[in-house]
C-alpha cells in the first residue's frame, strides 16, 4: 500500500492510504489540501506499521513519526481521537 500525509486546514497532519496501483501524484490530486508533509509505501507487520520510501513527483518522503501518526487514526474508539476526522 501506498500512502500520502497531509496538512489539514486546522496544521493537523491526515494520513491518506491507498492502493499500489495508484499513484502519489494521482491520489495528490484528489486531496482538499495545499501541504503534503510526507509520502511513501506502508506495510502491516504485526500491530505495527511500517512507513518508507518516497515519492519525487510529489517531492515527499517517509518521516519518522508517519507510523504513529498513522498508528494514532486506528486507535480504538474509546481511546481519544488521535486523528482529525
Amino acid at each position: 500500500m501506498k500512502y500520502l500525509i497531509a496538512e489539514d486546514f486546522t496544521g493537523q497532519p491526515v494520513p491518506f492510504i491507498f492502493p499500489d496501483r495508484v499513484t502519489h501524484a494521482d491520489m495528490r490530486e484528489q486531496l482538499p489540501y495545499t501541504k503534503i508533509l510526507s509520502a511513501g509505501y506502508i506495510l502491516l507487520r504485526g500491530e505495527h506499521f511500517i512507513c518508507h520510501g518516497g515519492d519525487a513527483d510529489v517531492n515527499a518522503v517517509a518521516g519518522p513519526d508517519d507510523a504513529s501518526i498513522i498508528q494514532g487514526c486506528f486507535a480504538p474508539a474509546s481511546a481519544a481521537p488521535a486523528c482529525p476526522a
